[in-house]
């Protein structure tokens, strides 16, 4: 059986499959896209676990850890806490953009 919080197995060595190979959160690539301070870097890691097989493992590891931030199982953690949409760094516009 898998470990998805550790990435680890409690099989014997022969007998475990590589189950996070070829995963785009494994990609190096790609690794500070799911920690990123830009919300629309934030974005594009969240299309990129929508087809994740191991999605919900993922989110469920992510809240009993109580990941502090970064992208977990398709959705945004901040504080410890899903959020729909991380805002962008700085103050809010007075006016809305003409």
């Amino acid at each position: 059986m898998t470990n998805v919080l550790t990435h680890t197995s409690s099989a014997p060595a022969s007998a475990q499959v590589p189950a996070f190979d070829g995963l785009p959160c494994q990609r190096r690539d790609l690794a500070d896209l799911y920690f990123s301070e830009r919300p629309a870097e934030l974005e594009q890691a969240k299309k990129l676990c929508a087809d994740c097989p191991l999605r919900q493992e993922c989110l469920q590891g992510a809240v009993m850890r109580g990941e502090p931030w970064g992208v977990w199982g398709g959705e945004i953690f901040a504080d410890g806490r899903v959020i729909a949409v991380k805002r962008g760094r700085g103050r809010p516009r007075k006016n809305a953009a003409a």
